[in-house]
């Protein structure tokens, strides 16, 4: 019974996404995820156009519609191929787990008595504080290094190159974040405000502006410090990287991982040896499961437990 009972989560889960996606494309709203994710990269785009900080880059510029595969394939397809699948009967499993000790839910805290605004701001503290411990963990970790390089691999900046990332930091940065705001009582809505506004940070993030917002830029983050996070030449005493904010850069400041030492407009992106790193979203996606870099990872780990 529960066997079957997954597979018609299976199921139901292709079919429930491919119809999403038909109904999202052909019936435009204001809580449509498509059109303003498509709202959002056009309106930064045209500010790169408009008011670009490196004003020699191409408005084409390198990799642009590689990066433009990734939003679509990060942010659509991957779900269609499995992942929304995956996400379900996780939940299922999870629940059904708790169900074994007669436990409903793990909600801890209501917060449905607060005020939208109250709710909104609590869950988007909240989210980005463990997205930015788990983007330190990205670089930390050999192994979800060896994902995240993909991300790392741009050389110029543009609002697309947020969404130059591996689908199994998708699955990393969902798993950590599943429990925490399980046991926060927010609803869809919530998550729908607060997931598009953390795309329009993150999109001027990438963006190729000069911009550093003045005294809030010590809360959020912001492209002439986020550039720095991309740089290939790394400090000394930061072997690991800096600035790991994503929408908010606050964290940064306060647990001292920020990291602004002069203007970063030219300075030049990727990691050391990316010069091997593979081209096209193919190679780039089976990079991190060769086993040639799985060697590398162990000997990389050796040699950090032998420095601790």
């Amino acid at each position: 019974m529960l066997l079957k009972k997954y597979l018609n989560i299976v199921a139901d889960s292709f079919t429930g996404y491919f119809n999403y996606l038909v109904e999202e494309i052909n019936n435009p709203s204001w809580t449509n995820y498509f059109y303003w994710l498509l709202g959002l990269s056009l309106l930064v785009w045209i500010l790169e156009i408009l008011t670009p900080w490196r004003k020699e880059q191409k408005i084409f510029r390198k990799d642009f519609w590689l990066d433009s595969f990734y939003i679509l394939f990060n942010f659509f397809l991957f779900s269609l191929i499995g992942y929304n699948a995956l996400s379900n009967v996780g939940v299922a499993l999870f629940n059904d787990f708790l169900g074994l000790f007669g436990i409903k839910n793990i909600i801890a805290i209501e917060v449905q008595e607060l005020s939208m605004v109250s709710q909104l701001l609590i869950m988007f503290i909240i989210a980005d504080f463990i997205q930015w411990n788990v983007h330190r963990q990205l670089h930390k970790q050999p192994w979800l290094w060896e994902f995240h390089k993909v991300h790392h691999s741009i050389k110029e900046m543009g609002f697309a190159a947020q969404f130059r990332f591996h689908f199994m930091e998708t699955i990393v940065y969902k798993s950590v974040q599943y429990i925490p705001l399980a046991m926060i009582g927010f609803g869809i809505e919530q998550f729908f405000v607060v997931h598009m506004f953390a795309v329009f940070i993150g999109h001027l993030n990438h963006a190729n502006l000069g911009w550093n917002y003045g005294i809030f830029g010590y809360i959020f983050n912001n492209p002439k410090m986020h550039i720095w996070h991309h740089s290939k030449e790394l400090p000394s005493d930061r072997p690991h990287g800096m600035n790991f904010g994503l929408s908010l850069s606050i964290w940064d400041y306060i647990f001292g991982t920020a990291y602004i030492p002069e203007e970063g407009k030219d300075i030049e992106l990727g990691f050391e040896g990316d010069e091997e790193f593979p081209e096209g979203f193919k190679n780039q996606t089976f990079f991190p499961f060769r086993k040639e870099n799985k060697i590398i990872q162990r000997k990389n780990l050796k040699n950090e437990n032998k420095a601790i």
